[in-house]
């Protein structure tokens, strides 16, 4: 059954008029009045609707049924990604949505070749948090993640946040895994450096800052490899449920 984000109330028996995008999805999809479709708001559970009618311009649909489901993890994680190179971000957003990301930050680091002024970070956030919206209604997720504006590595690592920040780096003793075995699930911020890591110096300051720097191995990934592997061992580590 197709599975639409709407950003609007939801409730049974309503009828709503489906924005542009998800109309032209639905002719693309060659759906029919009387077709059943998911729709969610990212406020918790799903909605059975009805396509009630369909016209060129305009596609009403009355909702049916609500399920509480949900498909979230636990425990909250952040993914405080360094800002990489060309769509790598387009890429690491999407998949990090799927491994149950509940928050991605970008982070203009030293390394960062992409730098954005306020005009561009405005137009990426959009982009991005479209890359969200359709990523949570493939993988069926009822939550839709928080896509965080950019900030410097300085303001991040300066924030007195309640949760465990997690550096990942090639240079610690400590890997990733040893410290989830030893440690309950609980929410965490893994940080992944751009192309060519962070520097030490970058390391240093969050160190001082109580971040603790963790490896995830003996290999050097790349950055649009490193947090979605992290992600991935953490869920195995800590289950999902």
């Amino acid at each position: 059954m197709p599975r639409f984000f709407l950003s609007q109330p939801l409730a049974i028996g309503g009828l709503v008029e489906l924005p542009d995008s998800i109309s032209h999805h639905v002719h693309v999809l060659r759906l029919e009045a009387g077709d059943m479709v998911t729709l969610f708001n990212g406020e918790g559970g799903e909605y059975t609707a009805t396509i009630s009618s369909i016209e060129k311009r305009r596609t009403l649909a009355e909702v049916k049924t609500f399920s509480p489901r949900e498909s979230e993890l636990p425990y909250a994680v952040t993914l405080a990604q360094g800002l990489p190179e060309g769509s790598k971000m387009d890429w690491i957003v999407e998949k990090a949505v799927e491994l149950g990301a509940t928050a991605i930050q970008p982070i203009a680091a030293q390394r960062s070749v992409v730098r954005l002024n306020a005009e561009r970070a405005e137009k990426k956030l959009l982009h991005w948090r479209g890359i969200i919206e359709a990523a949570a209604e493939q993988c069926g997720r009822n939550r839709v993640p928080h896509m965080c504006a950019p900030v410097s590595f300085s303001d991040w690592v300066g924030r007195q946040d309640l949760h465990q920040r997690i550096l990942l780096s090639p240079r610690a003793g400590q890997s990733l895994s040893d410290w989830a075995r030893h440690h309950p699930p609980q929410a965490v911020s893994l940080m992944v450096g751009p192309e060519g890591g962070f520097t030490e110096q970058e390391e240093s300051i969050a160190a001082d800052h109580g971040v603790l720097l963790l490896s995830i191995g003996k290999r050097v990934l790349r950055t649009e490899t490193a947090g979605l592997a992290a992600l991935a061992g953490i869920n195995a580590l800590w289950g999902e449920i």
